[in-house]
């Protein structure tokens, strides 16, 4: 009696494989020997298993239809047609009567088997583990450069905790909790600690870690709530303070790749990247409402507990502090907006000096946009002028009702300094430009 059987294999890919591989290509007995010829190993010589009685000889030649697979393949055989009461393994082995223990020739077969499915599974088992072990892909240049970009700058980059003082309503003690968690960049080797002016709205207590996790107490130095921008200082040794590289925003493009550092949800020193989306956006004050100019947008990933971080480009330099997105549910949608490193130098720099920015104003309260607009006209529409300010002492009339009710518009306001001023945030940017 002779039987085929195939064990079916997975390759290093998980691709199955089994029997169809094979053919049998003949069968034939004489009256010396039997053996079993199977060809499985790929590119290893063939496996032969010889079974002698003394009157008969089966001979079995197997190869594979496909060379380039290596499925292992099982060939059972056996025989009970003996004529004779004994029988041998091979000349050189001591003659055993199997014919008197019919059993033990089945048991010979079987272990047979066995042995030779346990070679071949060996064998394909190897083979297939010669596919999953690779060795470590080296990194693609991009790659290297975004590494080295973030282990340059992480020390710059700092978490910054609000602590907001409450007293329990019953016991009237007083404690601090946390209010929120933001991000923020040294800025010098003083110790002043560049953020937005939200992160610290409201606080009793500011905290300041470091890179290296220790943790310092930090006071305000000044703040500027109509650009959401704001410095602390912390008595940190100055060989822990390294100042991030600061760049220029006037020369960005669109499609610029960028960089974004900070702790959103407390997540510390976490990277993202995108590209600048657009440039010279407007967003509005959290704080005063007033509108911020020349802000970028990128699509780098910007949430909570980002603000205040710095924005980078490709060489590392700073280029803007991450300040706020758009979107409905509160997470990152895509849409972050940075307060340019060029408006953030001048704010800076005056907060260090001074502990204050002082920019120009007019004295007026001016009407919206889209009311201006309505009219049909033009500008800057006066609502109000104080006569003890600016505007008012300049003449410019405000915008009021007679007797009878009806209204009377005021002066509208269509340059200044010989530049076009076609709505308000063209008013605050001119004024933004000029010094006191």
């Amino acid at each position: 009696t002779f039987f085929i059987t195939t064990m079916a294999t997975t390759n290093a890919t998980g691709t199955a494989h089994s029997s169809p591989v094979f053919s049998l290509l003949s069968v034939s007995s004489s009256s010396s020997s039997s053996s079993l010829r199977c060809f499985f190993p790929r590119k290893q010589s063939s496996i032969t298993h010889t079974f002698r009685s003394k009157t008969t000889q089966f001979s079995v030649s197997i190869s594979r239809a496909n060379p380039n697979r290596a499925a292992p393949l099982l060939a059972f055989f056996t025989t009970h047609n003996y004529q004779s009461q004994s029988s041998s393994i091979s000349s050189d082995t001591q003659k055993t009567p199997i014919s008197k223990v019919p059993f033990l020739d089945s048991l010979f077969v079987i272990c047979t088997s066995l042995a030779l499915s346990f070679a071949l599974f060996v064998a394909d088992v190897d083979q297939a583990s010669a596919f999953v072990v690779t060795t470590q892909r080296k990194l693609q240049p991009d790659e290297l450069a975004t590494v080295r970009l973030f282990q340059e700058n992480t020390p710059s980059v700092v978490y910054i905790t609000n602590l907001a003082t409450k007293q329990d309503a019953f016991t009237l003690d007083v404690f601090e909790v946390p209010q929120g968690s933001g991000s923020g960049f040294v800025w010098d080797k003083n110790g002043h600690i560049v953020t937005n002016y939200h992160v610290i709205r409201g606080a009793s207590d500011l905290r300041v870690t470091l890179a290296d996790q220790t943790t310092y107490e930090a006071k305000v130095v000044g703040s500027d709530r109509d650009k959401d921008v704001a410095v602390l200082r912390i008595d940190a040794p100055k060989d822990k303070l390294r100042p991030i590289p600061v760049g220029v925003s006037s020369d960005l493009l669109v499609g610029q790749k960028v960089f974004a550092i900070g702790n959103p949800f407390g997540l510390d020193h976490t990277l993202t990247t995108g590209v600048i989306s657009g440039l010279r956006r407007e967003i509005s004050s959290a704080a005063t409402g007033r509108p911020i100019q020349d802000v970028i947008q990128t699509d780098a990933a910007i949430n909570p507990g980002n603000s205040g971080g710095p924005l980078l480009d490709s060489s590392g330099s700073l280029i803007g502090i991450n300040t706020a997105i758009y979107s409905p549910s509160g997470a990152s949608s895509g849409v972050g907006f940075s307060i340019p490193v060029d408006t953030v130098n001048g704010i800076v720099d005056q907060l260090v000096k001074y502990g204050k920015v002082t920019r120009p104003i007019l004295g007026i309260k001016f009407a919206p946009d889209q009311s201006v607009e309505q009219l049909g006209v033009s500008g800057v529409l006066v609502l109000d002028a104080p006569p003890d300010g600016p505007a008012g002492k300049a003449g410019l009339k405000p915008t009021k009702r007679d007797a009878y009710g009806r209204l009377i518009l005021g002066d509208i306001i269509t340059s200044v300094n010989g530049k076009k001023v076609t709505n308000g945030s063209d008013l605050y940017r001119i004024l933004d430009n000029c010094k006191v």
